[in-house]
């Protein structure tokens, strides 16, 4: 193994532990969001195991990074400044089906706020679990009609809606319509 992949892959078990505690995750907690034992868990974060891919994904979604989070070096830049063109958005892991991501911000480690285009085909949602989590989220309804559900109350979103709130609330999303929805979706990344 060559000292770069040892490198990227000694880091992998300090991010995962200091999302998850950021987080307000106990192992056992994060081991049910990301559908993994929290012994797998525990042992990534002491670097006692390399994650298959799987697991990674998993654990990635359920804390809200991409995976590239956990495998790309952060840059020591004072003055980050990211331009990023509509052909050069890189695609965003989700574990949710029907909706696609495609980041508009700079990467993982040097900012807080991440932002997406997402578009949500029809008859799409979060789930049957509502989630709850550290940070916020912000969403602006580009097209469609969208809803949310936030600490039991429902906002039906419609062009030039936004809804921002904090994500240790429960909440839910879905489209319901049979139009797709398209929204800029940011997200305050936990420190």
């Amino acid at each position: 193994m060559s000292s770069e992949v040892a490198r990227v892959v000694s880091s992998i078990g300090p991010k995962v532990k200091q999302l998850r505690q950021l987080g307000g995750y106990s192992l056992q907690a994060l081991g049910e969001r990301a559908d993994v034992s929290a012994a797998t868990i525990h042992k990534i974060e002491q670097s006692g195991m390399v994650p298959t891919i799987t697991t990674l994904l998993k654990i990635a979604s359920a804390l809200g990074q991409p995976i590239a989070y956990f495998v790309e070096e952060g840059e020591d830049d004072d003055h980050p400044t990211v331009l990023t063109r509509p052909d050069q958005r890189k695609p965003i892991y989700t574990s949710h089906a029907g909706i696609d991501l495609g980041g508009i911000t700079g990467p993982y480690g040097e900012f807080l706020v991440a932002a997406a285009i997402a578009t949500i085909v029809p008859g799409a949602s979060s789930g049957k679990k509502p989630m709850v989590h550290a940070g916020e989220e912000l969403v602006y309804i580009l097209s469609g009609t969208f809803e949310f559900e936030v600490n039991g109350v429902t906002y039906t979103l419609h062009p030039s809606d936004s809804l921002h709130f904090r994500t240790q609330q429960p909440h839910s999303w879905r489209n319901q319509t049979d139009d797709e929805v398209v929204a800029v979706w940011m997200a305050l990344r936990p420190q």
